[in-house]
């Protein structure tokens, strides 16, 4: 079978020729709906509850009408449902002076059913620590995760007519590759230095975490943390490189002990909370070098297996990158 590329990446569903931005994937999703029964179906059953049949829904993209801002997507059941959806790409969510200039439209809506929709990577707990407000004027806002969206079309392809079939799995596939923030192509590696001990009435320690339970979290975003999953992380402690690992998959919490039974329950700000693959450990050790005891860093895979020490292999990366940008 040939092989489409664009821009020296691979094509593998239509969708990838709109774009990878946050109104491409608005208009992927809008056409998705639009064409295919099952996935509306399975999307207002999540979001609004089960719609009589007979009635044609309408889907309105980019609408824009004075005083009242651009909706990303409308949909409108009349007497039913109407929902207007504000997609976001990433862990962000929309602004509440942004949603407030849809609410006029919702008010003046003779539907059972109207609703602000938030659509973004984050799942409901995230939401609720950065939302400020459920409801606006009395119009609910609710939050939906891209993955929930994913689950939505996983619905739809099992249900669905064959003719709709195919263009929900281009779908499904174009949305793993767009809407997730962990970088599955990515090469570079963002190292951490683990404490030794075991936190006050904690009953596992900081390495046991990542040995033993095969997981780790930190902070979203905060103080230099990520904002974003990397696609490999490393651990440091005992003054050298520990081990490597792919992050198999993520999540947020805002209480730790659900990543960790040993760890009592105590609500937090919002914590990436990793699974961790297989450790990939160095055949040679590699000392840390010139790093501040708790400094992160970040290194190409390839450079802390080669370099002498850790901060040889930021420092080596680091130059890499600006050359690649000065050719680029």
């Amino acid at each position: 079978m040939p092989e489409l590329q664009l821009h020296n990446k691979p094509i593998e569903t239509i969708f990838q020729l709109l774009g990878e931005k946050e109104n491409d994937i608005t208009y992927s999703v809008g056409w998705a709906l639009y064409r295919s029964p099952a996935f509306l179906k399975e999307f207002l059953k999540a979001t609004a509850g089960e719609h009589e049949k007979g009635v044609a829904a309408t889907l309105r993209l980019q609408d824009y009408r004075k005083k009242s801002g651009i909706t990303d997507i409308e949909i409108e059941i009349p007497g039913q449902f109407h929902l207007i959806v504000e997609a976001k790409c990433g862990w962000s969510l929309p602004k509440i002076k942004q949603l407030e200039k849809y609410v006029p439209r919702l008010k003046k809506s003779k539907s059972k059913v109207c609703k602000i929709i938030a659509l973004s990577e984050c799942n409901a707990d995230y939401a609720s620590t950065r939302l400020s407000v459920s409801k606006i004027k009395g119009v609910p806002i609710e939050t939906v995760s891209w993955r929930e969206v994913a689950g939505m079309v996983e619905r739809a392809i099992e249900h669905g007519k064959f003719k709709e079939k195919h263009l929900l799995k281009d779908l499904l596939t174009y949305l793993g590759r767009v809407t997730t923030m962990q970088d599955i192509d990515s090469n570079w590696v963002y190292v951490v230095a683990v404490g030794g001990g075991t936190h006050h009435g904690w009953r596992i320690s900081w390495i046991d975490m990542v040995e033993k339970r095969k997981r780790y979290f930190h902070s979203v975003g905060i103080k230099g943390w990520p904002k974003e999953p990397p696609n490999y992380i490393a651990f440091r402690y005992h003054g050298r490189l520990q081990s490597i690992h792919h992050i198999k998959s993520y999540k947020v919490i805002t209480d730790l002990h659900d990543g960790f039974k040993e760890v009592p329950h105590d609500n937090c700000k919002p914590h990436f909370l990793y699974e961790l693959g297989p450790a990939i450990r160095p055949a040679h050790k590699v000392p840390t070098g010139n790093l501040y005891a708790n400094g992160r860093v970040w290194c190409m895979f390839d450079t802390l297996f080669s370099s002498k020490t850790i901060a040889q292999a930021r420092d080596i990366s680091k130059k890499r990158e600006k050359l690649a940008k000065k050719h680029g």
